[in-house]
């Protein structure tokens, strides 16, 4: 259930309204708009009316929300969420681009492909110091030493960092060197691990199952908003379908439709969405083209020599005539992609 409070509502009757709601054994979340505050009921609020909150003072009408997700609704929160990165700002018009090599590998690998994608365009680095594969025999990552290069690549660049936690355990540690925590398309469902990440006051880059729909995906999404932290950045990443002839099925209908019911930013990322080189190019045009806040694109200096997800990683003269085409697509749908830098 939203209550939504007259533009002229006091702090007083907001508080009246808050204490209603806790006495009956509910939390209540404030969302503040520029013209009116809505308070969320948080838990089963079945049992109550909502004609008992229409009749305090200062409430414009009590609504229930039909959803399971209450606090990623936009019954709840009408306004577009902007998520804040160190100053780049994702949910705005302008389409935000993150980039980089899937794993860390070396210094001199990630060194390379930071410097050029920012020279692109790219406002946030992406990177892996953990990779959860599907061998155990496949290479797993730097660990410590991965998050240590990210964060020498992010002082060189001046790109904040966007890489991958894996268990809760991990939280803390990855959190003093990332400025986004992402949560893999293995991880959506690791109900521990997102509470952790809810307790934490830094962007969650939170990304679909392979085998997810969209309400659970929002649900996920439900699980880390529950415990605080509102920063959170959904991920189409394609699914799991019967379709061989590309890795999964990128699902471009699941961008409309995260925006018709979702405040939340949503990005999609082509590169795991097709696997494919060739085609993460017109998938990147067409996530634009139906609304999506951002890309995240994998990007190597060396393709052919990278230890993980080599096939579907752009060069960075491919990552340049993305960008370039993405541009104009962004444009021509109103909206605005970042300038590549002349520095």
């Amino acid at each position: 259930m939203v209550i939504v409070m007259k533009h002229n509502a006091t702090a007083d009757e907001i508080t009246e309204v808050v204490a209603n709601i806790e006495s009956l054994g509910y939390k209540a979340h404030l969302s503040r708009g520029e013209e009116r505050t809505i308070i969320g009921v948080i838990g089963d609020e079945r049992p109550v009316e909502p004609e008992r909150f229409e009749l305090l003072p200062g409430v414009e009408r009590a609504v229930r929300i039909l959803h399971p997700f209450k606090l990623a609704s936009r019954d709840f929160h009408p306004d577009d969420t902007l998520v804040r990165i160190n100053g780049v700002s994702v949910g705005g018009r302008e389409v935000v681009l993150m980039a980089g090599p899937c794993s860390v590998e070396s210094r001199e690998q990630l060194m390379e492909t930071a410097a050029a994608v920012k020279a692109a365009g790219a406002q946030v680095l992406r990177g892996g110091a953990w990779k959860p594969r599907s061998s155990p025999y496949s290479f797993q990552g730097l660990g410590l030493k991965g998050l240590e290069l990210l964060r020498e690549a992010k002082a060189e660049y001046h790109l904040p960092i966007v890489t991958e936690v894996m268990s809760p355990q991990e939280v803390t540690l990855v959190a003093q060197y990332a400025d986004v925590l992402q949560l893999g398309a293995r991880n959506m469902n690791n109900f521990p691990l997102l509470a952790a990440v809810g307790e934490v006051q830094k962007p969650v880059l939170l990304k679909r199952g392979m085998m997810a729909t969209v309400e659970e995906l929002l649900m996920a999404a439900e699980y880390i908003l529950s415990r605080g932290n509102q920063n959170v950045i959904l991920c189409e990443r394609g699914i799991r379908t019967f379709e061989p002839s590309t890795r999964n099925t990128f699902d471009i209908n699941a961008i409309p439709v995260l925006k018709s019911l979702t405040h939340l930013p949503v990005i999609a990322d082509p590169s795991h969405g097709t696997g494919k080189r060739e085609l993460v190019t017109p998938i990147a045009r067409a996530a634009v083209a139906a609304g999506a806040d951002g890309l995240l694109i994998e990007v190597h200096n060396n393709p052919a020599r990278a230890l993980c997800d080599g096939a579907q990683s752009l060069t960075p003269e491919g990552f340049d005539a993305l960008v370039a085409d993405v541009r104009r697509v962004a444009e021509a749908v109103g909206r605005t992609v970042g300038l590549p830098c002349l520095a």
